[in-house]
């Protein structure tokens, strides 16, 4: 260990005040990016010059966060997305050259999902709740060049629960998925042409079948069939047969087309790390990227003519960068510094992959920070962090809280309890209808690698998430009341029966695979419902807890948390609650995450470190 004196310990405004990029979308003459990035506080429109990377403020929104989309084809317009503090309902707009903004999906309280621009470049693919707040219709928006005169096609009218999920070229295919169980889908092929919807892999076959992309007469799909990891398989809409197309021991994530129909890009999900991997579509010839070493490739994105191509790296101690890669010249140019200047990188945590068995001897992955002063004469507290979900997964990345935890001395292990994705289908399953009994078994058993590293104080060990890895916050403190010194809960589900009978309406296709994971509120699965929500076991919670919440998130409802906060006070449970009135299911806006996560690490450095 580094001698602990050398370690600078940064504040919670060092760590969210480094620059933030998202996105990265080419110009039609390729010569400038399109990003997102944090001015005035929230995400923000910027376009970087690939030659000189000057920066270039596009827009300047004080409330809410601007994602971008893409450019128009031809043209320096460019469409982008927001909701309404965090209310999840997004509109797709259009920021002219003048800086004119239009909405182009003026329809109240739908949410409206971009997908891409159709193979003309002459109209933009979405989808959108408008017609039925439950279903989303695949529709395409032809816009003249001043906006003043918006078309809208419903190309797939959705009317029992159907999600489109891609279009040939020529309109005539949609494929469709339809979720049976989380991971059960059933998989349709619908031609236009005759009006003929037809069933490629139904839930007979058990298995998840994901409909990515069409090319060549052929649809590409995700899928686990015959294996324990998804896959890329073709199916020939001539003929019927179905081929592999690639396939290895971890999950393809990702399929995607480049723009110009000539590269295939797989995302693959390596043991928590990202890997990207572009073939020629014909040949299946792989292209070679440069390598990075400890950092993950998260994104690779050819221009229209695939001269160059954007990457998007990132490890656990550097924030996401882009490089611009050049196919012709084989040059790589660094286009964004997004850590904070302030922050040297030889004071932070390069995280490790870890695993350790839990009581039932199932190995369980997780991510592990130590402090760098951490050592048997100077032991630290630790936390135990759990990721959303239910299934969700903590992944090789940079995580500006988790680092900012971990520079403040606590050793944090970010666990990927049984029920995560990225280990295989029987991973996956293996918490099924279990929640807050055998996955916060996995929780509490994690105690025993900080033990085994020498480096960490027993007797100050707490449990926090966010999400789903709130309630499992929450669990612990209420079901195993001895076993953590303190939680914190970040918008976290206390009551299972409310959160899974107010699920929003456009989550319809999805609430019986969530359902079928966590159970029916609306059967006699109510009664194990109630035995794994803290809520209903306040009175057992002997610790203190901290709670963050966003007064508009529409997943889990403000009131879960008011009411456990409620709960345990009335017990006397010393209990620090935030509330913000515009924010939803996570926190976008810079000062809320300052001022929440700073909040945080008080709390522990009070109960943790026994400072006041």
């Amino acid at each position: 260990p580094s001698d602990m004196n050398t370690i600078k310990e940064y504040s919670v405004e060092q760590f969210f005040n480094s620059k933030t990029y998202s996105g990265g979308f080419f110009s039609p003459k390729e010569d400038k990016l399109l990003v997102c990035s944090y001015v005035e506080g929230v995400l923000n429109l910027v376009e970087i010059d690939i030659e000189t990377r000057e920066e270039r403020i596009l827009t300047q929104s004080k409330k809410e966060s601007f994602i971008a989309n893409s450019y128009f084809p031809n043209d320096n317009r460019i469409v982008f997305t927001h909701d309404n503090g965090g209310d999840e309902n997004n509109h797709i707009y259009c920021l002219n050259t003048n800086g004119e903004i239009i909405d182009l999906t003026p329809f109240e309280d739908s949410c409206n999902r971009y997908i891409k621009w159709n193979s003309n470049h002459d109209g933009i693919l979405y989808l959108s709740n408008k017609r039925d707040k439950r279903f989303f219709d695949l529709v395409e928006i032809k816009v003249n060049q001043d906006c003043s005169d918006i078309t809208y096609t419903v190309l797939y009218e959705n009317n029992s629960g159907l999600s489109p999920e891609a279009i040939s070229n020529d309109y005539r295919y949609i494929a469709i998925q339809k979720y049976i169980t989380s991971d059960i889908t059933e998989m349709y092929l619908f031609d236009k042409e005759k009006d003929d919807l037809q069933t490629l892999f139904s839930k007979e076959s058990k298995t998840i079948n994901r409909p990515c992309f069409f090319s060549n007469g052929s649809l590409f799909y995700l899928t686990h069939e015959g294996s324990d990891f998804l896959y890329l398989k073709k199916y020939d809409i001539e003929t019927g047969k179905s081929e592999t197309v690639y396939q290895e021991d971890w999950d393809v994530e990702n399929a995607k087309l480049s723009e110009n129909q000539q590269y295939l890009i797989l995302n693959i999900n390596r043991d928590a790390t990202s890997v990207v991997k572009m073939f020629e579509i014909d040949t299946m010839k792989e292209l070679i990227l440069p390598s990075f070493s400890n950092s993950n490739v998260m994104v690779a994105l050819p221009s229209k003519s695939c001269k160059q191509i954007r990457l998007s790296i990132n490890s656990t101690i550097a924030l996401n960068d882009i490089h611009i890669y050049n196919l012709e010249t084989e040059q790589l140019t660094k286009l964004t510094s997004s850590l904070n200047p302030e922050i040297n990188e030889e004071h932070l945590t390069e995280a490790k992959v870890i695993r350790y068995p839990s009581f039932d001897g199932l190995e369980i992955p997780a991510i592990y920070y130590q402090p760098k002063n951490a050592s048997e004469e100077n032991k630290v507290p630790g936390l135990i962090w759990v990721h959303g979900g239910p299934g969700g997964q903590s992944r090789k990345t940079y995580s500006p809280l988790l680092q900012f935890l971990a520079n403040s001395g606590f050793a944090v292990l970010a666990v990927n309890n049984r029920g995560s994705s990225g280990y295989g289908r029987t991973f996956f399953r293996q918490d099924t209808r279990k929640h807050g009994e055998d996955d916060l078994q996995d929780c509490v058993e994690a105690k025993k690698f900080f033990a085994s590293t020498n480096c960490v104080d027993m007797d100050k060990i707490g449990i926090s998430g966010g999400s789903y890895g709130g309630y499992m916050t929450m669990a612990a403190l209420a079901f195993k009341p001895t076993e953590f010194k303190v939680g914190v809960n970040v918008f976290g589900v206390t009551n299972w029966i409310r959160t899974l009978q107010s699920v929003p309406a456009h989550w319809e296709d999805f609430k019986n695979t969530l359902y079928e994971k966590m159970g029916d509120p609306y059967t006699d699965d109510i009664e194990r419902l109630k035995r794994i929500s803290p809520l209903f076991h306040a009175d057992k919670i002997e610790k203190p807890f901290m709670v963050l919440q966003g007064a508009n998130d529409i997943r889990v409802l403000q009131v879960e948390s008011d009411e456990i906060v409620d709960a345990a006070r009335k017990n006397g449970i010393e209990v620090d609650y935030l509330v913000f009135d515009d924010e939803g299911h996570g926190f976008l806006k810079k000062e809320n995450q300052i001022k929440g996560y700073g909040k945080v690490k008080l709390f522990l450095d009070k109960w943790l470190k026994g400072k006041n």
